[in-house]
């Protein structure tokens, strides 16, 4: 699903319309960024996490030129579903 079939899909439910859907989907996502940019977590009760995690420095391998890289440590946005959330997910998906 694109940004634009959630907006859509905000519209249809809502009935409010389309644009200020769009500044909805904006800003709550301009909302999540900031906070994790400033190295907080954003918890959605019932639908998860939004978190930092840290990678520690590693070496790699540049395959096109045959070359070892060094990967220094960096922050990886992860998401981490809650537990409702997981429940309803494996009861409506079947593999």
């Amino acid at each position: 699903m694109t940004k634009a079939e959630v907006i859509e899909k905000i519209v249809e439910k809502t009935e409010i319309e389309k644009p200020a859907a769009a500044t909805i989907v904006e800003g709550i996502m301009s909302s999540i960024s900031g906070a994790m940019i400033k190295g907080d977590e954003v918890f959605l009760r019932g639908f998860g996490t939004f978190q930092l995690k840290r990678r520690a420095a590693k070496n790699g391998r540049n395959i096109s030129k045959g070359t070892d890289v060094r990967i220094p440590e960096h922050m990886l946005p992860v998401f981490k579903p809650a537990k409702e959330f997981k429940e309803e997910v494996a009861k409506k998906v079947k593999w």
